[in-house]
């Protein structure tokens, strides 16, 4: 609690002075204190990164199956080295998407300062920042980046912008008096100068009292490290459905061998069916399926300006029901802006560029008494200094008005500066053959020292306040000559001219984000570092907080109980003056309600909770880079609207999964059927029908006539109601809807035609019958494809609005007829050529599908 330590106490603690650290001590308290470093976390290799691809259930299945073959038979290794491939494809694709991401993250982040003025033995130098230490006096002087937090020892008229850290919009004025009270907020220390904030105005000499992990963007630092990430939604389903497979398989395969055996097959040859079961079982390019499906949102979420780190993070926000957002560079602009005026001629009104007369020779005072500057650089206007001075130069300019130009009419002879205890700036600049003093400040302040009382700017002041406004007065007096003594008596006996209400305004696009997410039962909730009066205002005017919502300080939330807190959860839609780990606690009481919660910010403060929601989404160009390695998802443009562009996505994500998983399991259980029951005919009725399809076949079928369509599927349009949908529910099962009897129906048609056509063709020759099934399993999955795209009847025009479709199923159909008719592959595969007719009995009874699956359809309405 250094704030509540004198100087001279602080200064003896620390066994330094004012003078600073000489190199020997600098060296000695690095060793002792640590080095100005924040942690990182270690970096997996792409050896780790590709293995913990391969924990995904499926894939270990896939790895299972492919030992389970080559045990069976060692001769017959092509369906082992095809599994492989699989494995390994998926993973190295895996890989290279988190590659690019970090890539693209690396490249967006911002050089931080560098270099660090301090005393070394009285005299000022630059050191690296990283090697400034505990002891050290740091000079910090306007535009500055504050390498250290430290205890002020002296400042003159110090402002520091902390809105990455505290949240708060506004620059702060700081002074290096004690501060007297136990547990003040990070906001409230104002002799403390904290890591990463920026120096506004003024200048300060700063005792460094901690570094790097100590530090207060540090520890944050250090928090998110500990966090451990949780399992997307997607992947919680996927494990489900693996699980699921896996069970089957065995079982089945269990029941297949023992049939096989009693039906008089060798150990060898009944193991060999089980391995072809188990091979029709698993779903080979599922995850492959579904790794393309993911990164081709990804590819469409970086075109609109956000850089996805993690794959599964996109179908996550699908399913999101609450979006925590900070307020400050998120909802609004992070720029003050003049919104209201009041002269007693033009009285309150709305500013812009078209105003009065008296409006613009009001602006034109503040702009000239101010330091913030306005300059174009690159055809783009530039702002520095304090926000809220920067914001009247700004007002002046869109009045046509340049702070050069009127500097030039009115120079500037003398100042009084800016002073904390009296609210008030004073600047005296030659007009014509008269002095000119212009005194800007708090308007009661201003009012109570003018000439003539103004009863109306006093209310107007009152109720711009309530409506979140920032508000200064302006007023002058005019001398024949320049006094010849400049002090601050002479700021009495004014003038009064006018005020200029200020605010942070919302970002224009975000309204409309906000009411889209509303009508798809996303609520979104503002959780800001600002004051309780500017949040509100601002969440008002975005819909955000409605007129029987609650908006509470993070004081009143940490007097809440956590039964309390469960049972008002839902009614808060406004936190102001919140802590980093107050953030984390919404975000977890929202999560044990069953909401999957987004949580989006740009400040150091945001960052435990930006790790702890189920997707954070940090800010690309005023996001910090703490920030920016907490998220899952980084916006480029900085921009709400993003994240409801990406909400659309990551539904239209997992639909398309859903139709994925439908199209291929249904598609593996005719193939298990096929098998089973072709077992079931040899040992009950006396058939000698054989295995209907090798291990090859099917994994040919799973991997090159199943994979195609299903990657068409996964490119498959946003219906365009899909955002008046309510988000899933976290514990939804994947199978709900229907989905689980629809691959059951689906699966018996497919392996019942197959069956019929393995039949038909057996009756000819073992070859034909099996080279007969092959095609008709393989056409009829081709075909399918296009009844699972809609849950609606196919038979109009929307048939054709996926290309992709029609492309794999030409191109599977061709690859089809490859492997059948030319002689290396026919007979890599066992297969014989079909005569015409029974190349139109397998293809006619894949066209089945299609009108099995409209009656079904209709009958369902």
């Amino acid at each position: 609690m250094n704030y509540r330590k004198t100087r001279e106490e602080v200064l003896a603690e620390l066994n330094t002075s004012s003078s600073g650290l000489s190199d020997h001590q600098r060296t000695e308290n690095q060793k002792k204190y640590g080095i100005n470093r924040l942690p990182e976390p270690e970096k997996d290799s792409l050896l780790k990164k590709f293995f913990d691809q391969l924990k995904d259930p499926l894939t270990l299945i896939l790895i299972a199956a492919a030992i389970i073959s080559l045990a069976a038979d060692p001769h017959e290794w092509a369906e082992s080295l095809i599994i492989v491939l699989v494995v390994v494809f998926n993973g190295i694709l895996g890989v290279a998407q988190e590659n690019s991401a970090e890539k693209s993250l690396e490249a967006l982040k911002k050089l931080s300062s560098a270099k660090a003025n301090v005393l070394k033995d009285g005299k000022r130098c630059s050191i690296d920042a990283d090697q400034v230490s505990v002891g050290d006096i740091l000079v910090v002087e306007a535009g500055d980046q504050i390498a250290s937090d430290g205890r002020i020892i002296e400042c003159w008229n110090l402002q520091v912008d902390e809105s990455a850290l505290t949240g708060e919009s506004l620059p702060v004025n700081k002074h290096a008096d004690v501060i007297d009270q136990k547990d003040v907020p990070l906001a409230d220390q104002k002799n403390m100068v904290f890591a990463g904030t920026v120096c506004t105005y003024g200048r300060a000499l700063v005792c460094v009292t901690s570094v790097g992990v100590h530090n207060e963007v540090g520890k944050i630092a250090d928090m998110l490290i500990k966090t451990e990430n949780e399992q997307t939604p997607l992947q919680v389903k996927l494990a489900q459905i693996s699980k699921m497979i896996g069970g089957l398989c065995l079982l089945i395969c269990g029941v297949v061998f023992v049939l096989e055996l009693m039906s008089g097959l060798t150990l060898l040859d009944a193991f060999k069916t089980s391995v072809a079961l188990a091979v029709a079982a698993i779903p080979e390019g599922l995850a492959t399926v579904v790794t393309i499906c993911l990164a081709l949102g990804v590819s469409q979420m970086a075109k609109q300006n956000a850089v996805v780190r993690k794959l599964p993070a996109v179908e996550t926000l699908g399913c999101c029901s609450v979006i925590c957002s900070d307020k400050t560079g998120t909802l609004t602009q992070n720029r003050m802006t003049v919104k209201e005026v009041y002269t007693p001629e033009s009285q309150r009104c709305s500013f812009d560029s078209e105003g009065s007369e008296d409006i613009r020779k009001m602006m034109a005072y503040f702009t000239l008494c101010s330091d913030g500057e306005l300059f174009e650089e690159n055809s783009e206007l530039k702002l520095l200094g304090d926000p809220t001075e920067t914001a009247l130069v700004y007002a002046s300019w869109i009045m046509k008005d340049k702070k050069e130009d009127l500097m030039k009419k009115y120079p500037r002879l003398n100042e009084i500066a800016f002073d904390s205890n009296r609210k008030l700036m004073s600047v005296f600049v030659q007009e014509k053959d008269n002095v000119l003093q212009i005194t800007k400040g708090a308007p009661d302040v201003i009012l109570s020292r003018c000439v003539k009382e103004d009863a109306e700017a006093a209310k107007v002041n009152g109720e711009m306040a309530k409506d979140a406004l920032r508000v200064l007065g302006v007023a002058i007096k005019r001398y024949q000559k320049m006094p010849e003594t400049i002090d601050t008596n002479l700021e009495y006996d004014l003038e009064f001219v006018g005020l200029a209400g200020m605010i942070d305004p919302p970002r224009p696009e975000v309204k409309d984000a906000i009411e889209k997410a509303q009508s798809g039962s996303i609520r979104t909730i503002m959780i800001t570092g600002d004051h309780l009066i500017t949040a509100s205002a601002i969440a008002k005017n975005l819909g955000i907080l409605q007129e029987h919502d609650l908006a509470l300080t993070g004081s009143e939330l940490s007097e809440m109980s956590e039964e309390e807190l469960e049972q008002k959860l839902e009614s808060i839609s406004v936190i102001a003056r919140v802590a980093p780990e107050q953030k984390v606690r919404i975000v977890n009481a929202w999560q044990k309600k069953g909401h999957v919660v987004a949580m989006t910010g740009d400040g150091v403060n945001d960052s435990p909770a930006l790790k702890s929601a189920d997707i954070g989404c940090a800010m690309g160009i005023t996001g910090t880079d703490v920030a920016k390695q907490a998220a899952e998802m980084v916006l480029m443009d900085d921009n709400f609207a993003t994240i409801i562009s990406a909400v659309k996505q990551g539904r239209n994500i997992y639909d398309n999964i859903r139709k994925d998983v439908q199209f291929l399991l249904s598609s593996n259980i005719g193939e298990v059927l096929t098998i089973f029951c072709a077992s079931v005919l040899n040992l009950f009725l006396g058939f000698q029908l054989g295995v209907p399809l090798l291990p090859i076949h099917l994994l040919w079928v799973n991997l090159i006539t199943d994979s195609l369509p299903a990657f068409a599927l996964g490119m498959e349009r946003a219906e365009e109601s899909i955002m008046q949908r309510s988000p899933r529910p976290k514990e939804e099962s994947f199978f709900s809807h229907h989905l689980g009897w629809a691959i059951a129906w689906q699966g018996i048609m497919i392996g019942t035609l197959t069956l019929i056509s393995y039949l038909i063709g057996n009756r000819v020759s073992y070859e034909v019958g099996m080279t007969m099934a092959f095609m008709t399993l393989a056409a009829s999955q081709l075909v399918h494809a296009f009844n699972v795209k809609s849950e609606h009847s196919i038979l109009n025009k929307t048939v054709f609005s996926n290309g992709y479709l029609w492309g794999s199923l030409v191109i599977g159909l061709s690859l089809q007829f490859l492997v059948i008719y030319l002689p290396p592959l026919s007979n890599l595969f066992s297969l014989t050529e079909l005569s015409l007719s029974q190349m139109i009995v397998s293809i006619g009874l894949a066209l089945c599908t299609v009108g099995i699956s409209e009656i079904v359809k209709c009958l369902s309405k």
